[in-house]
C-alpha cells in the first residue's frame, strides 16, 4: 500500500480524543503512552493508525518529519 502523505498533516492536526492526554495532538504524545498501546494494542480504525504511525515515527527519531508542517501551520 503506497503512503499517504496526508498521514504526516493528520499527525499534527488530530487530537486524541480520551484518555490521559485528551486534547493532547497526536504528535506531541509522550513516546510512553504510544509505548503503552503497542503493548496493550492500538484503537482499530483512523485513530489506530494515526497512533501507530507516531509510534513508529518516534521509534525511529524521525519526529523532524514532521517540524516543518509543524512551521508552517503556525
Amino acid at each position: 500500500m503506497p503512503f499517504d502523505p496526508t498521514i504526516l498533516t493528520q499527525l499534527i492536526s488530530t487530537k486524541m480524543p480520551y484518555g490521559k492526554y485528551k486534547g493532547t495532538l497526536i504528535c506531541r504524545l509522550p513516546i510512553s503512552y504510544l509505548e503503552w498501546f503497542n503493548r496493550k494494542g492500538f484503537p482499530e480504525g483512523k485513530l489506530g493508525m494515526l497512533l501507530q504511525t507516531m509510534y513508529e515515527i518516534k521509534l525511529n527519531g524521525l519526529e523532524n518529519l514532521l517540524d516543518p508542517l509543524i512551521n508552517n501551520s503556525l
